[in-house]
């Protein structure tokens, strides 16, 4: 039996772009597309949030005149072309999806209802959230915890090119040591960034636990969800 019954995935759109400067890589989203069906077979639901930064990142509104509340919203739009992506690539496995967008765009998304969310899920089908909070100044991450904590989902798993969390930069520092479990507290204290303010105190405030794990190395989904000690746990 898997620990967990239901679960929010949160991606990061760079990770779509596998050894790209940009875009999408087709492999890396059949391989993450793969690792989500095996879960689903579980018997776990399974939501998903993922950026944007493949496609468009916030830029410095000196450098190109782009107001901030604008990029967001350009941002929110390239979260949709994500969403559409890997929705295409769970389907190619023969997952049943749903796309629900916090920007109306009837033609392609479902609006986001959050009874309707979990009636997808209950139903084994995989809903991706896309535009994230349909708010400016708001990250993807944010949007990952909110929908978590409305779908009443057992934990985030914050899916990275890392396998946890550690004490400093492990790409950059390789003294850097690797945390099995951490406390909120601890976190604060030691400005672990593991994800921004906003969503992490939403997470704190709901006692939302967060697993931080590495999603590129195949298996460690389904290992994780069954239960075995991946990545670094956040309570």
């Amino acid at each position: 039996m898997p620990k967990y019954k239901r679960i929010l995935l949160k991606l990061s759109g760079e990770s779509l772009m596998g050894d790209k400067n940009f875009g999408m890589d087709s492999d890396v989203i059949s391989q993450y597309a793969h690792e989500i069906k095996s879960i689903t077979d579980l018997g776990v639901e399974v939501a998903l949030v993922i950026g944007g930064g493949n496609i468009y990142r916030g830029m410095n509104e000196a450098e190109t005149g782009i107001e901030r509340a604008h990029g967001d919203y350009m941002g929110m739009l390239a979260t949709v072309i994500n969403g559409m992506a890997l929705q295409a690539g769970l389907e190619k496995t023969g997952l049943f999806t749903r796309l629900q967008s916090a920007i109306k765009m009837e033609q392609i998304a479902e609006p986001y209802i959050r009874r309707r969310a979990i009636r997808h899920l209950e139903k084994g089908r995989v809903v991706i959230f896309g535009a994230g909070t349909g708010n400016p100044y708001f990250t993807t991450d944010t949007a990952g915890s909110l929908r978590a904590i409305e779908i009443n989902a057992d934990v985030i798993l914050k899916g990275t090119r890392v396998d946890g969390v550690y004490t400093a930069d492990p790409e950059k520092d390789p003294t850097a040591t690797k945390y099995d479990e951490v406390s909120y507290q601890e976190c604060l204290t030691k400005n672990l960034r593991i994800m921004d303010m906003t969503a992490f105190t939403l997470c704190m405030e709901n006692n939302l636990p967060i697993i931080v794990f590495d999603m590129n190395q195949p298996g460690n989904l389904k290992r994780l969800v069954e239960g075995e000690k991946i990545g670094t746990l956040i309570r």
